[in-house]
């Protein structure tokens, strides 16, 4: 599913990633814990390609497809049919509505759009009769779960979760927590998730201490 050999990866002068080897197995959930700039976000920017490792002997798989051989389009549609990914912030588009922020998907996937299938997932994520709320209309608990909606929307391998239970209480994290558990399994995703808090900590087994 995953597999990292020789990834280092530095900041100007400053080693922020040094690891040696790391597998994934398909359906495993992981958290990576470290202190704040342990390079938590930056190794999940470097899986989600949006970052490039700064090492070239780096290998990095992703479903047996090195990411580093792609680029620009080619990119883009691997990662939006292989890799959920949710920010800290939720990034919903503004000016759409939920439905479309979840059609959205589809268009840069280049994949023909399907509104009912957005309906069931939104359903799944208890967000159902939501699909016309701007994010302006949503709370941040329910932006989170249009977040984990729109990253689970084509059944990816892997979903990437960069401090989900940002800004949120103890009642929103649990729930996130047990969306991002029920969503993976259900679609035998991997899951990974940078954090430092200590709810999320406790709810999973496999750690990567960075």
């Amino acid at each position: 599913m995953i597999k990292i050999s020789h990834l280092n990866h530095f900041y100007g002068e400053k080693k922020i990633i040094a690891l040696e080897s790391w597998e994934v197995k398909q359906g495993e959930q992981w958290i990576l814990v470290g202190n704040s700039g342990s390079g938590k976000t930056t190794l999940l920017h470097i899986l989600a390609g949006l970052l490039v490792p700064s090492q070239k002997a780096s290998i990095l798989e992703i479903n047996q497809q090195s990411i580093q051989m792609l680029s620009g389009a080619k990119l883009d549609k691997f990662r939006a049919k292989n890799i959920g990914l949710i920010f800290q912030k939720a990034h919903l588009i503004p000016t759409l509505n939920v439905i479309q922020n979840l059609l959205l998907v589809y268009f840069l996937a280049g994949i023909k759009q399907d509104k009912k299938h957005c309906k069931e997932v939104l359903a799944q994520v208890n967000l159902q009769g939501f699909e016309q709320y701007y994010p302006e209309q949503l709370s941040v608990g329910q932006a989170h779960r249009v977040a984990i909606a729109r990253a689970v929307l084509l059944s990816p391998s892997i979903i990437l979760a960069d401090e989900p239970s940002a800004g949120l209480d103890d009642d929103n994290t649990t729930q996130i927590i047990q969306l991002l558990k029920s969503q993976t399994q259900q679609y035998n995703a991997s899951l990974l998730i940078a954090t430092h808090d200590n709810r999320i900590k406790q709810a999973f087994e496999k750690k990567l201490c960075l």
